[in-house]
Formats: structure tokens, C-alpha cells, sequence
């Protein structure tokens, strides 16, 4: 049997960045991966392939609506080639788990294809495709196992009609009018990619605005250009049934009225969130606790009620971003050498890559007033921008919230051409706890969309942007 320092199960973007720097720290390291490629749900069925398609997407609505406007004139008809972009987007991810093999080798990370489950609390049975089951034992253990698309109780996925954001990477077909149970991240990102093409898209959402986790600003202003993109948004709308019927498929649901509303379409994506993965990971013979909602319980240092047995990612209480279980990966790797590692969950960015992107990290408007936090606000246009009209990306704005009293930055929330870049500029600001000021007084390169958040900082200072 096989002795490992540490065993990781699961392979998503918090288990190998995990791996990596236990190897780094001089741990024997091993992970753990029931599919035949690495890279968990972000690499191959999430984050990269749904980039891929967004860009790809965007690319033919330019050349159909914009590059006339350019100066630029394609004889005959443009069409969408979707066997080709979705080979493209095979072909990302290929590439992209590829480079995650290669730094497994490059760390001389063991690798191990098959289910992992718990055999005690130091062992891991791993069961391979070919039905064998190899055992390993490793000091600690990091549970990576990621999560899966979440479902209504009533609504059966038939996976052809009736989808998951898995099978909506994959179509082969564009639909003609593709319904979106869910008004969050995921759900307009792919209902982006088909309405470019060419569908019809209506989004479906309980709550009372899409992307209700977000500062209520974003919400509004993504809802105003999505309806001028001829998204048909319906808020405040409780589905209540969904039914297939040959190829269509026909959504009811309850207003804020109570009244009936049906929506028929050919493709139902049910896009309602992502709920933890455990199924088969047997935590039970480790001792391992799993909360009512599928969580496992950790403390501050992710570590579970079993003292060499550690959780991230999706698993584990928090967003469920790649980047915050990259963080955890990290953390946990030099806690169990020995480290004082430190993550602020506050300063976690958030993301939406529709276009404009949407971004936001800190906390929201209504966060701040629900605490009582006296707070002042700075908020720029992009159309003022002289970077936004040369790529005629005038939509959106950034807007800065900061303390009344001594003007630290509380929150940075933008909708607009690249912002899921420029938040990067807003995480730095408040890792060091800078002031609105402190951004003001910073140079920003012109023209760049970057000079709104210089901007917003002066709004937020003293009312005092210059270019509005």
C-alpha cells in the first residue's frame, strides 16, 4: 500500500492548486479523480467551455451587427457554424486539463483515476473504471469534491429538452426559443450565448431582479441592456411546473399576482444554483460531519470534526467561485505545514461574463444600510469614457462605496466593458484598506476603461469627477 503526506479527492481548481502546494511545501502528495480527465467542473463542463462559448458567441454578433458600423463589409451571409464552435470549445478544454496533467508531472504529483472514498479516516479506497479498487493511506486527507447542478423537486431533467448547464455547453442545435429557470450567473451567461445566436430567451427568476446576490445597481443596469438585447426577463415568477411534450416544452409558473403564466419553448434550461457533491465519498467511515444542506462542517481552518481530515471548495460552506476554492486549496495546504495563512471572504470578487461583464467585490448598498454603516457613494458612467466610445461599449458604470467617516472603500461594484479584469484594481485597493481617495490620486493610463474606477474614487471623495 501506498503512503502518502496528504491525499486530495477531487481535481477542480481547489484540490490541484491544493496539490500543487503541498507539493511545493515538500509533502508526498496524491489526488484523486473519478473522471478520466483533470480539472473538475470549472475546466471541463463550467467556467473555460462556457468562456469559450461566450467568446465565440460575441465574436458573431460583431460581425453581424457592428462591423459595418467599422468600416467593415463581409460580402454574402454570415453563419453560425455551431459544430465548429462548440469543437473549439472542446478543444479549450482539452488544452486547458491537458496543462493541468502536465503540472501534476511537473510536481511529481501521484495521480489517481477512479472514485475515492473513505475507507477510515487515514485511508482512501479508489475504485477504478475497470471495477478494481486500490487502497492508499495518507496523513490528511482534503475532501475537493466540488458540486453539481441543483434541480426543483418537481422538475424531471430529461437532458435533451430539460437541461443542465452541462448539456447546454453541448447542444446540436441552436434552439429557437430557449427558456432560463434561474436569473443568476450561469443561467444569463449561457442564455447570452444562444440569444447571440439566434434564440429566442426567456429568463424565468423567483426573486424580485436577476442576479440577486448583487449589488441591486448591477441588477438594474444588466436588466436595461438585456431587455434592449431583446432578453424577455420575467421577475418575481415562481415556477411551479415543467413538462416536456415531443420537442417542446412548456413552463408554468405564478406571478407576484398570483396569476398563471405559461412559457413554451423547445429547450427548458434549469439553471437555480449548484448544491455540494458527496455522493459516494462515504464520509460516514471517516467520522467526517456533513451538514443539513450537504456541506461539510469545517472550522476557520477548514478542518473538519476529524483533525487530519480538511474541505474546500463548493463542499464547504461560502461562494462557490473557483478562485475562493483556489484560496482554500492554498490556506489549507500551508495550515498543514505549519503556516498562518489568512483568506477575507470579503474580498472574494464576484463575476457575471455576459457582456458588459459584471463585477463586484466587498459589500453591496443594501448590505451596508441593513448594518446600520454610514457610507457615501462615488458612481461613474462608462459612456463618458473616452476608451468606451472608441469601442462603442458604452453601457454600465462603476460605482464606489466608502466609509462616511474615514473614507475606506467598503465596496467596488461595476458593470461594463472588461470588468471582470479591472476588479482586480478594486481587491488590491481593499486588501491594503485604501481610501477612495488613495485611488483617486493614483495615475490611470488613457484612454482605459480602468480611468472609471479613478473616477467613481474621485465621485465617492468629494464629489469631484472630472470628466462628467
Amino acid at each position: 500500500m501506498t503512503s502518502y503526506d496528504v491525499a486530495i479527492i477531487g481535481s477542480g481548481p481547489g484540490g490541484y492548486v491544493c496539490a500543487i502546494r503541498c507539493a511545493q511545501l515538500g509533502m508526498k502528495t496524491a489526488i484523486i479523480e473519478k473522471y478520466s480527465t483533470l480539472g473538475g467542473t470549472c475546466l471541463n463542463v463550467g467556467c473555460i467551455p462556457s468562456k469559450a462559448l461566450l467568446d465565440s458567441s460575441h465574436h458573431y454578433e460583431d460581425a453581424v451587427k457592428h462591423f459595418e458600423e467599422h468600416g467593415i463589409d463581409i460580402p454574402g451571409e454570415i453563419k453560425v457554424n455551431l459544430k465548429q464552435m462548440i469543437a473549439r470549445k472542446q478543444a479549450v478544454v482539452d488544452q486547458t486539463t491537458g496543462g493541468i496533467d502536465f503540472l501534476m508531472n511537473k510536481n511529481n504529483i501521484d495521480v489517481y483515476h477512479g472514485l475515492g472514498s473513505f475507507k477510515d479516516a487515514t485511508h482512501v479506497n479508489i475504485k477504478k473504471e475497470d471495477g478494481e479498487t486500490e487502497t492508499i493511506e495518507a496523513k490528511n486527507i482534503v475532501i475537493a469534491t466540488g458540486s453539481k447542478p441543483a434541480n426543483l423537486p418537481f422538475i424531471e431533467l430529461d437532458k435533451e429538452r430539460v437541461i443542465t448547464s452541462t448539456e447546454a455547453l453541448k447542444l446540436k442545435e441552436i434552439p429557437k426559443h430557449l427558456i432560463i429557470i434561474g436569473g443568476g450567473v450561469i443561467g444569463l451567461e449561457l442564455g447570452q450565448v444562444y440569444k447571440r445566436l439566434g434564440a429566442e430567451v426567456t429568463v424565468v427568476e423567483y426573486m424580485d431582479r436577476i442576479i440577486p446576490t448583487m449589488d441591486a445597481g448591477l441588477s438594474k443596469e444588466l436588466t436595461k441592456v438585456f431587455k434592449k438585447q431583446k432578453f424577455n426577463i420575467n421577475v418575481s415568477h415562481q415556477v411551479k411546473s415543467v413538462e416536456r411534450n415531443g420537442d417542446e416544452v412548456i413552463v408554468k409558473a405564478d406571478n407576484k399576482k398570483g396569476e398563471e403564466i405559461t412559457f413554451t419553448g423547445d429547450y427548458c434550461l434549469v439553471s437555480v444554483g449548484r448544491k455540494p457533491f458527496t455522493d459516494g465519498l462515504k464520509a460516514e467511515a471517516a467520522g467526517v460531519k456533513i451538514d443539513n444542506r450537504g456541506r461539510v462542517e469545517v472550522n476557520k481552518h477548514l478542518q473538519t470534526n476529524v483533525s487530519n481530515i480538511y474541505a474546500i471548495g463548493d463542499v464547504v460552506q461560502g461562494a462557490m467561485l473557483a478562485h475562493k476554492a483556489e484560496e482554500e486549496g492554498t490556506f489549507v495546504a500551508e495550515v498543514m505545514a505549519g503556516q498562518k495563512p489568512h483568506i477575507d471572504y470579503n474580498l472574494i470578487p464576484g463575476v457575471v461574463y455576459t457582456w458588459p461583464e459584471v463585477a463586484s467585490v466587498g459589500q453591496t448598498e443594501e448590505q451596508l444600510k441593513e448594518a446600520g454603516v454610514e457610507y457615501k457613494t462615488g458612481q461613474f458612467p462608462m459612456r463618458a469614457l473616452g476608451r468606451s466610445r472608441a469601442s462603442m461599449d458604452t453601457d454600465g458604470f462603476v460605482k464606489i462605496l466608502a466609509d462616511k467617516s474615514t473614507d475606506e472603500i467598503l465596496g467596488v461594484h461595476m458593470i461594463g466593458a472588461r470588468c471582470a479584469d479591472l476588479i482586480a484594481e478594486a481587491v488590491v485597493a481593499m486588501e491594503f484598506r485604501a481610501s477612495a481617495e488613495d485611488v483617486s490620486r493614483m495615475s490611470h493610463a488613457h484612454p482605459t476603461y480602468t480611468e472609471a474606477i479613478k473616477e467613481a474614487a474621485l465621485a465617492a471623495t468629494d464629489d469631484r469627477a472630472l470628466h462628467i
